[in-house]
């Protein structure tokens, strides 16, 4: 038996799950039995991944874009970094904190933090684009991960 769930002859393990013979997983499984309330535990986990990776993403591409929108656009460098390095330092401390325990708000917060990306747009009007699409990657990454919480587990 390993530290996170119990495993069967022939499968492997992987973390917080229970695993039959021929491979399959219990999804939020324990050794005890099914995970109260369903696949929960694993819902935080996916919404960290997904939401996570799209904060990080668009930190790293707003990053990106100051220099572009210093050259193409006519900014001040000090206006395009301020406003850029800003967005991307609070994507990335949004990003690494979203779906911890206790940090519910994070997701409040990165939903705030997505209007003021679009907002940033009447500095850099590229910034509309990229926020809509970032935007939409935002709702659909907490979509999925809502719909992935509420899919019962099967049993092993």
């Amino acid at each position: 038996m390993t530290a996170s769930g119990a495993q069967a002859a022939g499968g492997t393990q992987a973390a917080g799950g229970t695993q039959a013979a021929g491979g399959a997983q219990a999804v939020g499984a324990h050794a005890g039995g099914a995970h109260a309330g369903g696949a929960h535990a694993g819902g935080d986990k996916l919404l960290r991944r997904l939401c996570g990776t799209v904060l990080i993403m668009e930190a790293v591409v707003i990053a990106l874009a100051i220099t572009p929108a210093v050259v193409l656009e006519h900014l001040r460098g000090p206006v395009a970094g301020g406003v850029g390095g800003g967005l991307a330092v609070l994507g990335l401390l949004l990003g690494g904190m979203i779906g911890r325990p206790r940090t519910r708000w994070t997701l409040a917060a990165g939903s705030v933090y997505q209007a003021l990306v679009i907002a940033a747009g009447v500095v850099v009007p590229a910034m509309y684009v990229l926020g809509i699409i970032f935007a939409a990657l935002w709702i659909t990454g907490i979509w999925l991960a809502r719909r992935l919480q509420r899919q019962p587990t099967t049993p092993a």
